[in-house]
């Protein structure tokens, strides 16, 4: 039986479960105090786009898009997960073909049939273990373990692929009642704290407003390309969306020198 190692546990997130759960809580806790009212959510979320960061930065937001999908979607069976390559060279995208995915919370099954079926539809997709050794989407893991314990996985890495490629195959998980998708995203990086909220703005209205061209006129999310192919494909769909958390990792470390935006998103 194959499985696929955590790679970042105890850098990007703790190496301990308990440690997980704790920051978990915490943000909850947080969420609570801030009298964030999800039921007056609208959105039947079909997908989130979440932030990649270490927890201690980006998690809080990341975390939102999580509880608010499991108050609405419980009966979720299977998590898609996509994310950019940051470490190697990837033509097209890399579909995780291991029977498992650890984390320091335990494994989590994947969907090895629909990951073929997936293979058999979409020729830009191919397994290269070395494209799984990334942070984009294992940080979303200990996520979709607490909050969908018995989903299973689908872990899809992307490198040179055409945002209109990626969104042929996100219209067919859009399609499944049983399905989650997550698209995995930072916005800008290290600029000032105002150059950056100048420009995250962009990729925040192209969110909310489901438009392309706002992205394209200043968005420099490093996951752009999953971000063009999941709004493309929500237009087709007729589906809206909600943005319900932005913040800079200036709000932990107060150095509004060199900062990096976060965002969560509701799509359904």
């Amino acid at each position: 039986m194959s499985r696929r190692e955590s790679a970042v546990a105890g850098s990007f997130y703790p190496a301990e479960c308990s440690e997980i759960e704790h920051y978990i809580d915490h943000f909850n806790t947080v969420l609570n105090k801030n009298d964030f009212n999800i039921e007056s959510i609208a959105i039947m979320p079909k997908a989130v786009i979440v932030p990649h960061a270490g927890y201690v930065y980006s998690g809080f937001t990341a975390n939102v898009a999580y509880r608010c999908a499991v108050r609405k979607r419980e009966n979720v069976k299977r998590v898609v997960v996509i994310g950019p390559s940051h470490r190697v060279y990837i033509n097209g995208a890399s579909i995780a073909l291991y029977d498992r995915y650890a984390s320091p919370c335990g494994e989590m099954k994947i969907d090895l049939d629909y990951c073929h079926e997936l293979l058999g539809h979409f020729g830009f997709l191919h397994f290269d273990p070395q494209a799984h050794h990334e942070h984009s989407t294992e940080v979303q893991i200990p996520f979709v373990q607490h909050y969908f314990p018995n989903a299973e996985l689908v872990e899809i890495v992307y490198g040179q692929l055409d945002s209109d490629e990626l969104s042929l195959l996100i219209d067919k998980v859009l399609e499944e009642s049983d399905t989650l998708l997550v698209i995995s995203t930072d916005l800008s990086h290290f600029y000032t704290k105002q150059v950056a909220k100048g420009l995250d703005m962009h990729c925040i209205e192209g969110m909310a407003e489901l438009d392309i061209a706002a992205l394209e006129s200043g968005c420099e999310a490093c996951g752009m390309i999953g971000v063009k192919a999941v709004i493309a494909a929500a237009k087709r769909a007729g589906l809206k969306s909600q943005v319900l958390d932005y913040r800079t990792s200036a709000d932990v470390t107060d150095d509004e020198q060199s900062v990096v935006g976060y965002v969560s998103c509701l799509i359904g």
